[in-house]
């Protein structure tokens, strides 16, 4: 069999621009050893835990993010001494999330799962964000990036992935 050199060429260049392809969201399931929740993540996570005040109330947050190209993907969560101070601590979660962007929030809407959703803008970063409680623990899942790197679908996917065990 006798391979001529055009099609050997391009059967190389076909090999070698496939294997420099990588997908920019390579999403992966991710269960919280935590708290008991699932999400799907764009990337590889990192996970931190640190002891943080929402208000009042202090608390200890474990927070697991990935990057991919400047957006951050997160999901926090802590867990409360009393189902009661919920409301409280969703509000400070809240307002420190988009003080952290130097923002104002331009939407904010009740979802049908007990959540809030709120769309924030600063002067560089936009956060997407979904805070909820359930029982003594409360969630932050937020996505913050610049606006135009954003992408709905990839929003979409993230926010919906969230799955409480």
């Amino acid at each position: 069999m006798k391979i001529r050199t055009p099609t050997l060429l391009l059967a190389l260049l076909t090999a070698i621009t496939l294997s420099a392809c990588s997908p920019k969201y390579d999403w992966r399931d991710y269960r919280s050893a935590d708290a008991p929740y699932s999400v799907l993540f764009p990337g590889k996570p990192a996970t931190q835990t640190r002891a943080i005040h929402l208000d009042q109330l202090a608390v200890s947050m474990t927070m697991t993010a990935a990057n991919i190209d400047g957006v951050v993907f997160a999901v926090g969560s802590a867990q409360l001494a009393d189902a009661a101070e919920a409301p409280a601590a969703l509000a400070a979660m809240q307002s420190a999330m988009v003080n952290n962007i130097g923002g104002i929030i331009t939407s904010s809407k009740p979802l049908a799962n007990g959540a809030v959703e709120v769309d924030a803008s600063g002067k560089t970063m936009r956060l997407i964000g979904r805070f909820i409680a359930k029982d003594r623990r409360v969630y932050q899942i937020v996505i913050i990036g610049a606006p135009q790197k954003i992408e709905a679908e990839q929003a979409e996917t993230f926010f919906t992935s969230l799955k409480f065990l």
